[in-house]
C-alpha cells in the first residue's frame, strides 16, 4: 500500500471522471470551437458571478496571467511572505511582467487591511508604483490556513481608496467555501481577478481557470497565448472539470477530517515539536531540534509513506482524493509506532 501525501495533485482521474472525459465533445480550442472547455468556462463565470473565464493548463500560468492583466512593468504588487506567486513560481513576477513584490510579515500567509495601508508605496516618481494586491486562500505555506473574509473585505476596501486591483490565487478555495460554508459569488463580488486549480482537491489531471469581468479578461487570451498556454482538443480535461465541480466539492470534508485526525495524532507523539490548526486538508508540523529530518522522512518511506520538506524544518502532508480511510488508519497506526 503506497501512502502518498506529498500533495494533493498526486490523483489519478477516478473511472466516473475518465469516463466523462472520453465522452467529451471537442473542437479546436485556440479557435474558440471547443464546445466542453466553452461550457467548463460559462459554468465557472457563473458560479463567481463574473462575466468571463479562461481556462488554463495551470494554476502558476493563471496567475502570472493575473499579474500581467494587473500591472506594468516597474510595478508593484503586495502579497504575503507566504505567497505562491512569491515563492513557488519560478520569479515568474519579475521574468513576465517586470514586476516586483513587497512582502508582508502576515501569520501564516495571511495579514490585515493595516499592513497594507503600511506597504503601499508613496506616490513620488521614485518609488514602484503599488498596483496590486495578491492574497493566497488557502495558504499553502501557511498549512491550509482560511482567510476571515471580514478582513478580505476590510483589504478590499483599502485596494478600492487607493485604486489597487485585487486577485486572488484560489488554488484551493475550494477548500475553503467547503470548510467556512462560503459560496463563489461571495468571492466573484469582491476580486477583480481570481484563479481556481481543479487538479488539487477536486482530483482532475490537470487545468486551473482564471474568472474576472470583461473589461479586465479582455487581454487574458492573448496573454495566455504569449506564454504558450493555447490548447487545441482541451475539451477531454475540460470535461473531467465539469465532473469534479459535480461530484468531487462536498467530499474535500473527508480530506479535511482526515487531515484534523493526523493533527490530533501528530500533537501526541513526543518526537513532534509543533503542529499547525488544521483547518482544512494540508497537515505543517515541525520535528524536535533533536530528530534527524532525513531519516525521520526514510523511516517513512520504509513503510511506503511519502511527504515532503517545505524547509524550515517544516513537513507537509496533504490529504485527498486517493488517500482512502484505509490508507488513512495504516497512517495513524504507523505514526504511533514509530
Amino acid at each position: 500500500m503506497i501512502i502518498d501525501l506529498r500533495s494533493d495533485t498526486v490523483t489519478k482521474p477516478t473511472q466516473g471522471m475518465l469516463n466523462a472525459m472520453m465522452k467529451a465533445k471537442v473542437g479546436d480550442d485556440v479557435f474558440r470551437e471547443d464546445e466542453t472547455v466553452n461550457i467548463l468556462e460559462d459554468k465557472i463565470a457563473k458560479m463567481f458571478g463574473k462575466e468571463k473565464a479562461l481556462f488554463f493548463p495551470s494554476g502558476t500560468m493563471a496567475n502570472q496571467t493575473a499579474l500581467k492583466l494587473h500591472t506594468n512593468p516597474g510595478d508593484q504588487v503586495i502579497c504575503d511572505k507566504y505567497a505562491h506567486i512569491y515563492n513557488y513560481e519560478s520569479g515568474g513576477a519579475s521574468f513576465n511582467s517586470g514586476i516586483s513584490c513587497k512582502l508582508i510579515d502576515g501569520n501564516r500567509g495571511m495579514f490585515d487591511s493595516n499592513q497594507v495601508i503600511e506597504a503601499i508605496n508613496p506616490s513620488a516618481y521614485y518609488y514602484s508604483k503599488t498596483s496590486l494586491v495578491e492574497i493566497e486562500n488557502t495558504t499553502n505555506k501557511g498549512g491550509g490556513a482560511c482567510w476571515n473574509f471580514d478582513e478580505i473585505l476590510k483589504i478590499k476596501k483599502v485596494c478600492d481608496e487607493n485604486n489597487l486591483r485585487f486577485h486572488l490565487d484560489g488554488a484551493r478555495l475550494w477548500n475553503a467555501l467547503v470548510a467556512k460554508n462560503q459560496s463563489a459569488e461571495q468571492y466573484g463580488k469582491v476580486f477583480d481577478t481570481i484563479s481556481v486549480c481543479l487538479s488539487k482537491g477536486l482530483g482532475c489531471p490537470v487545468g486551473s481557470l482564471l474568472v474576472g469581468n470583461s473589461e479586465i479578461m479582455n487581454g487574458a487570451l492573448r496573454i495566455r497565448k504569449i506564454f504558450g498556454g493555447n490548447m487545441r482538443q482541451a475539451g477531454y480535461i475540460a470535461a473531467a472539470g465539469l465532473y469534479a465541480l459535480d461530484n468531487n466539492i462536498e467530499r474535500l470534508k473527508d480530506d479535511h477530517k482526515r487531515a484534523k485526525e493526523i493533527e490530533e495524532s501528530l500533537c501526541e507523539l513526543t518526537f513532534i515539536k509543533s503542529v499547525e490548526l488544521v483547518e482544512t486538508n494540508i497537515v505543517i508540523f515541525e520535528l524536535n531540534d533533536d530528530v534527524d529530518e532525513a531519516l525521520f522522512l526514510k523511516k517513512l518511506a520504509d513503510n511506503n509513506i511519502y511527504i515532503i520538506s517545505m524547509g524550515g524544518r517544516k513537513l507537509r502532508m496533504v490529504t485527498h482524493l486517493d488517500y482512502t480511510e484505509l490508507k488513512h488508519e495504516e497512517l495513524l497506526k504507523q505514526l504511533k509506532s514509530l
